[in-house]
């Protein structure tokens, strides 16, 4: 495939260069997006598994999901096995799940003959014990920022994914966070956002949504890589590298695919944005 990029050059008079470039392309690959999310307070039945296929940054009218594989996570202590349906749209969904903590899960997803799988084990989440507002936290002078506060376990090791969730925005902002400078202390974190001008920043009557996960520590250095991959503004940055999850082909190593599975518990709240004075 050849794309052609047009620079113009600007001295005391322009100019047009015309660049051939070479678009690499490859075979699609399987993305699995596993995340099973149990949030306090509900009895966690209700789960969703996403699959798709990557395509080519220059196509996006092509349809990439998947449809007609088999979905199961099995629970590793008594092998009870749940079944994923699929709803011929690329989710597969279960409405009787049953997550115990400190289990062990496997996830498998039989597509075209391969077979596809991962294993986590569910880990219960430390709960959120206060959200705030203000000003004087941030990096921003007067703009309004969200406090989020927990208690990190004594004599434990923990991991940490925070999402804050702009119901404005389209995507969310995540934040990984290990304790090994925190350990035992009561943790505080704060999201502002920032832009050209104010109107950028949160205002009164703007809603976040946050969660709070503890994560493995293996899907911690995942998703610190993917996070600096994917918030950097620097067009000098290095050139991202393929990250690759804990999902594995058990059938053909090189076809592998991308994605991750994880299990957890999560802890959920909702934060108004009020006038303050």
């Amino acid at each position: 495939m050849k794309k052609y990029i047009y620079i113009v050059v600007s001295l005391f008079m322009a100019c047009t260069d015309v660049v051939d470039v070479d678009v690499p392309t490859a075979e699609p690959r399987l993305v699995i997006e596993a995340s099973l999310d149990w949030e306090k307070g509900t009895i966690g039945q209700n789960q969703t598994i996403k699959l798709s296929t990557t395509r080519s940054f220059y196509d996006l009218e092509s349809p990439n999901a998947v449809t007609g594989a088999t979905v199961t996570v099995t629970r590793e202590s008594d092998g009870e096995i749940y079944n994923f349906a699929d709803n011929n749209n690329g989710n597969y969904t279960i409405n009787t799940f049953d997550p115990v903590f400190n289990e062990a899960y496997t996830l498998e997803v039989i597509y075209e003959g391969e077979s596809y799988t991962a294993t986590e084990t569910l880990l219960p989440t430390t709960p959120i014990t206060k959200v705030t507002q203000s000003r004087d936290n941030g990096f921003l002078p007067d703009a309004l920022e969200v406090n989020v506060f927990f208690k990190d376990p004594a004599d434990e090791t923990n991991f940490y994914l925070l999402k804050f969730k702009d119901r404005d925005d389209y995507f969310p902002y995540l934040l990984d966070v290990s304790d090994e400078f925190l350990n035992g202390n009561e943790v505080q974190l704060f999201y502002e956002k920032s832009g050209d001008d104010e109107d950028d920043e949160f205002q009164p009557g703007d809603i976040v949504d946050i969660n709070l996960y503890n994560i493995s520590e293996r899907y911690y250095n995942y998703i610190r890589l993917l996070i600096s991959q994917t918030s950097s503004d620097n067009p000098f940055a290095p050139v991202p590298v393929e990250i690759r999850g804990n999902i594995i082909n058990n059938t053909n190593s090189d076809n592998y695919p991308y994605g991750y599975f994880r299990i957890t518990e999560t802890d959920f709240k909702t934060h108004v944005f009020v006038a303050d004075n």
